[in-house]
This record gives C-alpha cells, sequence and structure tokens, in this order.
C-alpha cells in the first residue's frame, strides 16, 4: 500500500518536515509561541469565567489550578506525539496511527465541528461588544464583517493567519500582564487610592467554599472547557519552518505560562471582587475588577480587549478547522473538495468552515430555541472526547516509537505511562461528574450522541475500505492506507 503524506513512516528523520497535503511552510517560530500563548486566551477566560466564579465562588482558584494541571498533561502528550509526527491534522492523524481510521474520522471531524460553532459563538460575542459601543446596529452585519475578513486573511496565505495572530496574542497577554500587576498592587494597598482588600473576598460572603463541593465540581466543569485552545499550535506548527523544533519549544513555553494567567486571574478576581457581584456575570470579571478598582475607563478599555480576544479566536478556529478538514480529505476521510489547496491554502475547506460558522449565527436568530440550543449542547463536551483520544494515541505510540525510533521523542511525556493513565482517569472523573449535574448531563449526552454517531461513520467507512482492499478492517492503518481517490 503506499502511505499517506499526513503520517510518514517513523523511521523518517526527525529534522524533515512531512509534507502536508500542498501546504505551504510560511510560520516562522515568533508566531508559533504567540499562537501557543496567545490561541487559549479567549472568551472562556474574559468572559466566561464569571459563570464559574458564580458557581465556585473563591473555590474558583482550586478548580482552575486542577484543570489547569490535566490541560499540562494533555499538551504534554500532545506534544510528544506531534514533536514525533509533525501533521496538519494534529491528534487525528495520531489517532489514526494508534488506534484506526475510524478514531481519526471521529476526532478529526468532532474537532471540526466544534471550532465551527464556536466561531460563530465568538462572532456573538464580538458582535454585541460592537453594538454596545454602535447601538442600532444590526449584530448579525457585524458578525458577517468579521468572518469575511478572517475568511479573506486565511484565504490569501498561512503568513497572514500567524501575522494576525501574533499581534492579538500580544495584545491579550499585554492585557492579562497589566491586570495582574494592577491587581497585585491593588491586594497590597500600593495601588493608590484603594486599600488592601485583605480575605475579606475570600472568607467572606459563605467562606472560600460557599456552594460547598458541589459548588467547586461545577467550577471544574466551567474551567475545563475554558483551556480549549491549545491544540491549535500542533496544527499550525506543521506549516512551520522547522516543525519539530518548533512545537517542542511552543509546548514548553506555553504550558506553565498559561496556567499563570488563568489561575492568577481568577485569584486576582475574587481577592479584590465579592463572588457573588452581579457584575462579575453580567459585564464579565476582568471589567467588574477594574470598575470595583474606581480605574477610569478600564471597562472599556477592558471590553476592547475582549473584543480582540473574541476575533483573534474567531481567526484561529477558521484557521484549525480548515487544516484539520484538509488533512482528513487528504487521508481519504471526507468529500475531495475541501482538499484543494491554492497557493498552499486550502481555500475551499476555509470558505466551507467560516461559512458554516455563520449558517450557526444565523441559526441564533432564526432558531434559538431549538436547532441553535441543540448545536450549543453537542459542544458541551466534545474537548474532553478530543483529550481523550489524544491520551489513547499517545499511550498506544509512545510504546512503538521507543521501539522503531526513539530519537524522535523530541519532547517526552513526564512519568509515562503513570501521568498519561492519570490523565485519562481524571478525564473519565470528569465525564462522571458531568453526568452527576443537572446543567451538564444533556450537555454530555448530545456531545456523546455526536461522537458516537461520528465513530459509527468512520467505522463503516473502515470496514468499506478494508473489503475493497481485501484485508481486515482492523488491520489498515494511516501508514499503509493510501488516500481514497
Amino acid at each position: 500500500m503506499s502511505r499517506t503524506s499526513e503520517s510518514p513512516p517513523v523511521g523518517r528523520p526527525s529534522g524533515e518536515a512531512p509534507p502536508a497535503n500542498g501546504l505551504s511552510h510560511g510560520l516562522k517560530q515568533r508566531h508559533l509561541s504567540m499562537i501557543a500563548l496567545g490561541g487559549v486566551i479567549g472568551a472562556g477566560l474574559f468572559v466566561g469565567s464569571g459563570a464559574g466564579i458564580a458557581a465556585a465562588g473563591p473555590s474558583i482558584v482550586i478548580a482552575y489550578a486542577l484543570s489547569g494541571l490535566l490541560v499540562m498533561l494533555v499538551m504534554r502528550m500532545l506534544g510528544e506525539l506531534s514533536a514525533a509526527n509533525p501533521a496538519s491534522g494534529t491528534f487525528s492523524v495520531h489517532a489514526e496511527r494508534a488506534i484506526g481510521p475510524w478514531a481519526g474520522f471521529a476526532s478529526g471531524w468532532t474537532f471540526w465541528f466544534m471550532l465551527c460553532v464556536v466561531v460563530g459563538l465568538e462572532g456573538i460575542g464580538a458582535a454585541k461588544i460592537m453594538t454596545g459601543w454602535l447601538p442600532g446596529t444590526p449584530e448579525w452585519a457585524w458578525v458577517a464583517l468579521f468572518v469575511v475578513v478572517f475568511c479573506a486573511a486565511n484565504l490569501a496565505s498561512v503568513k497572514n493567519f500567524g501575522e494576525f495572530e501574533f499581534w492579538f496574542a500580544a495584545l491579550k497577554i499585554i492585557a492579562i500582564v497589566v491586570f495582574l500587576g494592577i491587581g497585585v498592587l491593588a491586594i497590597t494597598g500600593l495601588l493608590p487610592g484603594t486599600d488592601s482588600p485583605g480575605t475579606g473576598n475570600l472568607t467572606g460572603q459563605g467562606g472560600f467554599l460557599p456552594n460547598g463541593s458541589e459548588g467547586l465540581v461545577l467550577g471544574v466543569l466551567a474551567s475545563v472547557f475554558a483551556y480549549g485552545g491549545l491544540e491549535t499550535v500542533t496544527i499550525a506548527a506543521a506549516e512551520s519552518e522547522h516543525p519539530v523544533q518548533g512545537v517542542a519549544r511552543a509546548v514548553r513555553t506555553a504550558m506553565w505560562r498559561i496556567a499563570i494567567f488563568y489561575v492568577g486571574s481568577m485569584a486576582v478576581v475574587v481577592a479584590l471582587v465579592p463572588w457573588d457581584d452581579p457584575k462579575v456575570i453580567a459585564q464579565g470579571p476582568y471589567v467588574a475588577t477594574l470598575d470595583h478598582l474606581g480605574i477610569p475607563a478600564a471597562g472599556q478599555i477592558m471590553n476592547a480587549v475582549i473584543l480582540i480576544a473574541l476575533l483573534s479566536a474567531m481567526n484561529a478556529n477558521i484557521y484549525a478547522a480548515s487544516r484539520m478538514s484538509c488533512s482528513l480529505v487528504g487521508r481519504g476521510q471526507g468529500p475531495k473538495a475541501l482538499g484543494r489547496t491554492v497557493g498552499g491554502v486550502p481555500r475551499t475547506a476555509v470558505v466551507v468552515s467560516s461559512g458554516f460558522g455563520f449558517v450557526c449565527v444565523l441559526l441564533s436568530y432564526w432558531r434559538p430555541d431549538d436547532v441553535f440550543m441543540w448545536l450549543l449542547n453537542m459542544i458541551g463536551a466534545l474537548i474532553l472526547v478530543v483529550w481523550f483520544f489524544i491520551a489513547v494515541s499517545q499511550l498506544i505510540l509512545r510504546r512503538r516509537t521507543e521501539r522503531e525510533a526513539p530519537e524522535r521523542l523530541v519532547v517526552r511525556m513526564w512519568l509515562y505511562p503513570g501521568l498519561t493513565y492519570a490523565a485519562l482517569a481524571a478525564m473519565a472523573a470528569v465525564f462522571v461528574l458531568m453526568a452527576r449535574e443537572p446543567d451538564t448531563r444533556v450537555k454530555l449526552y448530545w456531545s456523546g450522541g455526536l461522537t458516537l454517531a461520528l465513530a459509527l461513520a468512520g467505522y463503516i467507512r473502515q470496514v468499506r475500505a478494508a473489503r475493497r482492499a481485501g484485508e481486515p478492517a482492523g488491520e489498515i492503518t494511516a501508514e499503509d492506507r493510501a488516500p481514497e481517490k
């Protein structure tokens, strides 16, 4: 059998970049570093964290620390896999090589669906900020404008995406660093015009665990989903000048910095603002904190930062969705049209991914109570499904790589296989917690239903491919299977 370009043999020299379905190599190390640092910083942190604070109170700091540990383990595993075999399909390629074509199909299209829906959600959030500044303008028109701009940017070249993300991420990181600096000064009483709050907000209003263990559980669930987005850096690495070194460096430097941003931000917010202040949800925790400190125009400045974060997330999600679909098609796992590249860019995939996101926005106006809610529920736990595939793939491929080409292990998972099993156990625990809570149980069921449907579709394709090839279905892997013509 001929080999797919997305899954090179394990023996390929580690410094050589595998071809990626005709994609260009236009990203530089500075792009990857900023994508790794800024790609995850979006609405989940700036806006969505308010719901977690309302549920967990001050213990949201513990919730973000626990979920942050899980994310660090997942990113270490994904870094190991991606440094050993850089590919634009990232974990989908690894799942296909480790488990089988059905797993690559299910994980890849699951991720694509999630990203496209989130493109719409980020667009809606950005449009709400714009209509707040310019009352009377239609939200859908702003979303359409944003989609067109970032679709065009992604159609031009991968370098455009890299430059957009570089500056977007830089602004987000600067904003968070400034916020943390102001917060530390206020907490210590060194900020002019403010007094140190002491521990009043941490121990008052019901204490550190005002809603008990149930509140902490809800906080953990909210924080887990806020970390989604880190996977984009391993997708982008396949289009960089030095994929192996790039992904290794980006993963190593990003994990602990992002943990500081998330956990540190939550600590500052709950130390300075009462956790039950309604403004934390209505305005968002960052805006509420700066307004509480009485900093002039701080709320509007932070709204501008949040707008940048939302637009950055839209840009990154369109990019990642287009590359994932292009990779799947290159391995015979989707419509051929999505795999066409022009000038190193999968233009059809970019347009389709952008358009699907905008359709989700239209559905939020046309069918807000049924179809749109159905879409929202279906993406509820999909990030955990992706992480599960990553962990299982790393568990299998690590043994194979150690046996066949140990020099490719540029990044190694800590304490393998113990921490990999611990991460899988933590994911299973989160699924159980979701099943216990009425608010998250529906999302778990819908997300699980979508995953099972895609897994079944992938397995049917795998069986049919095996019959055509005259081989047992379970023996076909991405390394010995040619893309379908």
